[in-house]
């Protein structure tokens, strides 16, 4: 993705609330979501964030402030998913993006800057819902030192599996319980086979934990049995949002022997309603590289694009906010701050690989990034992490502890992307709640 004029830091909007410092949305993100009003009875639809506003873009359709493709990829956000927006490709997800932006721009006038001002809906009035028909959902296991850290708890002698560093691992999730950012969930139910004991005993679960993610949203998918190169993986990427896979590690530890995440996996998962789209990101690409030690990636999993600018540098931070804090009135506590570009798999290799055997992404399939740690103890994506395995609490700002967590506890995820010479750009929140289990 080339960089354009819709990068340069320079670039104000007629929205204050756009320029502010700080800001997750400025003229230079433009990401996309589904909204509607809070008690109402509108229909979910297409949106995109400037400062502290949604631009509804089934108005901006109606009112005709768009002209040719982009106008053609507005309505088609106007229905209650971006699937049909994501099919259309990189031409019309440009188009849509650089026609808003030219009518944002400080200086913009006319009656059809006019007309959008008559779209922006403010963001404390709207509830969101997930963006787009998710077909499938795969997570995938990709940080090293995620892997290491989870290895020096359980495996010692072992700590990354062989196949880790051939090829990105994965598994499929469960797409029913997907939710957007606010989901409140209860704690999962399931069998857990205690040290040393003969038999299973069946509860709640006790070792309730997060996993701090990226979501990535597939734009165009491809017909079966026709790989995707990692050349062009990219381009079948419309975007990234967050992403919580909340993990029940007691129950996970005894079903995973032999086959993969069951229980433990698919009881929640809680995105970011805004997708940052890949053009967004573009200024935040770095080399990709692996350690002459590693093995190197097979022919498929290796081009010099990849090398060159795979790596994606997204700042990401865990965010604990305890009942008792929310009872107080008491900030959260910030438990990790890390960033993707630490992954040992690229956005790129994931989808390349997952297609390399045949199969066909479809518009609006999800696929998790896997838990993101960095190489410091304090950047660590899981609490199993950070309280190694519950046996050191992390103490909170108000004096609380958690090995894991406990009901009542709200986990808030944030992410952005910031460097000298270019625009920050946010991803807003993914926040989830844990409600207390079913009586058993």
């Amino acid at each position: 993705m080339q960089l354009n004029h819709t990068h340069d830091p320079a670039r104000k909007s007629w929205l204050a609330s756009a320029n502010l410092a700080g800001c997750d949305f400025p003229i230079q993100n433009l990401p996309f979501a589904v909204f509607r009003r809070h008690k109402g009875e509108e229909v979910f639809r297409g949106g995109v964030a400037i400062g502290d506003q949604v631009i509804d873009l089934a108005r901006v359709s109606a009112a005709g402030c768009l002209d040719g493709l982009a106008a053609q990829a507005a309505a088609a956000c106007a229905q209650p998913s971006l699937n049909a927006f994501f099919a259309m490709g990189p031409p019309a997800w440009q188009a849509l993006r650089h026609g808003l932006f030219a009518l944002l721009e400080q200086h913009a006038a006319g009656e059809k800057v006019a007309a959008l001002r008559a779209c922006l809906v403010p963001q404390l009035s709207v509830e969101y819902t997930v963006p787009a028909r998710i077909g499938d959902y795969t997570d995938f296991y990709t940080s090293i030192h995620h892997a290491s850290n989870i290895g020096k708890l359980f495996r010692p002698d072992d700590l990354v599996t062989p196949n880790f560093k051939w090829m990105p691992i994965a598994y499929h999730g469960r797409v029913s319980s997907i939710g957007v950012s606010g989901q409140k969930f209860r704690r999962p139910l399931g069998q857990v086979m205690a040290p040393g004991a003969s038999r299973p005993d069946f509860g709640p679960c006790t070792r309730l934990d997060y996993e701090l993610e990226l979501g990535i949203f597939i734009g165009q998918g491809n017909p079966q049995g026709e790989p995707i190169r990692l050349d062009d993986a990219e381009q079948h990427v419309f975007g990234i949002c967050l992403l919580n896979d909340w993990s029940a590690r007691d129950i996970q530890f005894w079903e995973m022997a032999p086959l993969g995440p069951f229980l433990a996996k698919n009881f929640a998962t809680t995105i970011s309603p805004w997708i940052v789209t890949m053009e967004a990101l573009a200024p935040y690409h770095q080399a990709w590289d692996r350690a002459a030690a590693d093995p190197q990636p097979l022919p498929y999993l290796a081009c010099e694009h990849n090398r060159a600018e795979g790596a994606l540098d997204i700042q990401l931070e865990v965010w604990l906010e305890t009942a008792q804090q929310r009872a107080q009135g008491l900030a959260p506590s910030r438990l990790s701050h890390t960033s993707f570009k630490h992954q040992y798999w690229t956005v790129a290799q994931m989808v390349a690989h997952h297609t390399v055997g045949g199969c066909n992404l479809q518009p609006g399939d999800l696929l998790g990034s896997g838990t993101i740690s960095g190489p410091d103890a304090a950047e660590a994506g899981a609490l199993i992490e950070l309280a190694e395995g519950g046996r050191k609490p992390v103490a909170l700002d108000n004096g609380e502890q958690r090995g894991f967590l406990l009901d009542g506890d709200a986990v808030i995820l944030k992410g952005w992307c910031e460097k000298p010479g270019c625009a920050r750009i946010g991803f807003g929140q993914s926040r989830g709640e844990i409600l207390p289990a079913l009586n058993t």
